[in-house]
């Protein structure tokens, strides 16, 4: 299947860059919408409790499943939204994110604190939206 081609704006003019992630990304296509993951396995049990690189990398695979059912990868992801208890777990978030995206053409990205999550022992939450080509017929 073709990728879809999609097109990074880093720095739109007046903006300052960000610093590992899209201001802007846009492509064409059928748009696929994966509800937010939490680092839960497949039975339902917490992963990495008190651990948020343990809990990030749980979730990024758990959305690359997601975005394998809908057959995208994580080079069709135009945006991700963290939500995070405490803004220090960003590094862990972006180490683990890192693994997945092509760092030199990032998603576009929002970031936010949260009081708390569906489970005391979840740390974040990821949600994204990915592009795909649209199918001919």
């Amino acid at each position: 299947m073709e990728r879809t081609r999609l097109t990074h704006i880093a720095a739109p003019e007046g903006v300052t860059p960000g610093a590992g992630y899209s201001h802007v990304v846009m492509g064409s296509g059928r748009w696929v919408a994966l509800s937010g993951q939490v680092a839960l396995d497949e039975r339902g049990e917490v992963v990495g409790a008190g651990d948020p690189l343990a809990q990030a990398r749980q979730v990024f695979e758990n959305l690359r499943r997601c975005l394998a059912a809908a057959g995208a990868t994580f080079d069709d992801v135009v945006k991700l939204t963290f939500y995070v208890t405490d803004t220090a777990f960003l590094p862990a978030v972006r180490e683990a994110r890192d693994a997945y995206v092509d760092v030199e053409r990032p998603p576009a990205s929002t970031a936010v604190q949260v009081a708390a999550l569906f489970r005391p022992k979840l740390l974040l939450e990821v949600e994204a939206f990915a592009v795909l080509p649209e199918v001919a017929g």
